[in-house]
């Protein structure tokens, strides 16, 4: 059977509360459940993620759970009357003293204060993700007085973006820092950092997540204009982090649509280039909100990224609001997998000419190297403590799927974010140092993965659960004996 290598992420909301669908989701292809911690309550949070572990261990499924931090979203007020209709060439205000329940046609509160701050004579401000486009036309000290370049409905507590950026809000809020708490409680696996600017805002929450205890592996939400303006600030938040996310919503907002495809396979190769997970999201199929089937250019879109080479792609309302949640996550697997038909995906040119900066990047790269030229090699076997290994193993293009061996429940769980990397638990502790590699092999011979005569590659290092000791490659060949006789 042909496995799948692009993973699936998918939004978890009142749509996945509905009896039957969390399961499903997981037997269409769901990878990674996100958990948005912009909307629902803690209570809601601890009741999914405990839904969702004993469903994927009813189903031998590995689904990894990321936690979304809200960041610094900066939002308009209410109105009175809960909307408004704006037209091109109206003047409107956002001002920091009106009453925050008192929002009328000409103004409404802010509450974000530095906003007036921030913005000058002549900036674009974007509203309710770009759908409503104001320019400033003169700042007061409590005010931005502006003009409406693009009208449209505006209701209460919709989002404020800066075209190109430039905002001082900072990456993390008193309620992210009450979030990490609570997925550091849930013990997931990812956390993901919203509107970070730079390698100073994942330090940040490292410093945060390592005082509260969390294991969790943090994500960089691409979504600041600073982020992407500057190679070098790319550089070093990328290698701040441990996966990057393409936010292409509040990205796209501050960059414009023009520059946002682009941006995007930058990003997807800055990243492989680092040795980092990546994921593309935003809007992937958002017809299928209310539609059972994608469009053409949505199929387009998810193809494209998984030709990029991303690790995973993700659903947002999708599978959170959405009327067809598993058919959005069934029609995501099947696009992945015609996708990953394609010849493109079977080449690399990835770190050719490049010095390696550890040993087990080394062992890793050369691995597939090997795995890529030697006929015959039908596996992978990363023996794995953290995941790095099979991680860095899958920067590169191939179509041989790689097995992450690892007894760290945390670490088999993790791994179901990389690109075509499978998880199987197994201790090398329990088995004499000479029959650990045949003990590896019988449970790919179990499963059916290989055949006596394949070969395999396998990689450990020589001292066991220990983080980055990956030292050591082996050519092997699956040999009858290595089955179990109840086999």
């Amino acid at each position: 059977m042909t496995l799948r290598r692009t993973k699936i992420v998918a939004t978890i909301g009142p749509a996945c509360d509905q009896p039957g669908v969390l399961e499903q989701l997981i037997l269409a292809g769901m990878n990674v459940a996100r958990l948005n911690f912009s909307h629902g309550t803690a209570d809601e949070h601890r009741q999914r993620a405990a839904c969702i572990r004993e469903l994927a261990r009813k189903h031998g499924r590995h689904v990894a759970l990321l936690g979304d931090l809200q960041g610094p979203k900066i939002r308009i007020a209410r109105f009175t009357d809960g909307k408004i209709e704006l037209q091109a060439g109206d003047r409107f205000a956002f001002s920091i003293s009106h009453p925050k329940d008192a929002g009328t046609r000409e103004r409404v509160c802010i509450d974000y204060p530095a906003l007036v701050t921030d913005c000058n004579v002549g900036d674009e401000l974007l509203l309710d993700d770009g759908r409503v486009i104001l320019r400033v036309e003169e700042v007061t000290p409590d005010s931005l007085e502006c003009r409406v370049l693009v009208g449209g409905t505006l209701s209460d507590h919709k989002g404020i973006n800066k075209r190109g950026g430039g905002l001082t809000a900072p990456a993390l809020t008193d309620k992210d820092r009450q979030d990490i708490l609570l997925a550091t409680e849930l013990e997931l696996e990812y956390i993901a950092v919203s509107f970070p600017r730079d390698a100073a805002d994942m330090l940040q929450a490292r410093q945060l997540c390592d005082e509260a205890g969390s294991q969790a592996w943090l994500v960089a939400k691409i979504e600041r204009a600073e982020a992407v303006n500057n190679d070098e600030v790319l550089a070093g938040l990328i290698e701040a982090s441990d996966a990057v996310m393409v936010a292409r919503g509040d990205l796209a907002v501050e960059i414009g649509d023009a520059e946002l495809v682009g941006i995007q396979k930058k990003i997807i190769a800055a990243a492989r280039r680092h040795n980092k997970a990546v994921i593309t999201a935003t809007q992937m199929m958002e017809s299928m909100i209310s539609s059972p089937t994608p469009t053409r250019a949505e199929v387009s879109d998810v193809a494209n990224a998984v030709l990029d080479h991303t690790d995973a792609v993700m659903l947002s309302a999708e599978t959170a609001a959405g009327q067809f949640p598993v058919e959005a996550v069934a029609a995501m697997a099947r696009i992945c997998m015609g996708a990953e038909r394609s010849p493109a995906l079977q080449s690399s040119s990835h770190r050719i000419g490049r010095v390696f900066g550890q040993q087990d990047e080394s062992i890793a790269l050369a691995t597939m190297y090997i795995a890529n030229h030697y006929p015959g090699v039908r596996a992978i076997i990363a023996l794995t403590e953290s995941g790095r290994t099979p991680l860095v193993m899958t920067r590169i293009r191939t179509t041989i799927p790689v097995y992450a061996f690892s007894s760290n429940r945390m670490t088999q769980t993790r791994v179901a974010l990389f690109r075509g990397v499978e998880t199987i638990a197994f201790n090398p502790s329990e088995h004499a140092e000479n029959e650990v590699c045949s003990a590896a092999i019988e449970q790919l011979l179990t499963r059916n993965i290989v055949q006596p005569g394949d070969q395999v590659i396998l990689t450990m290092g020589d001292v066991h659960h220990c983080v980055g000791c990956t030292n050591t490659m082996k050519i092997l060949q699956v040999q009858a004996s290595q089955r179990p006789e109840n086999s």
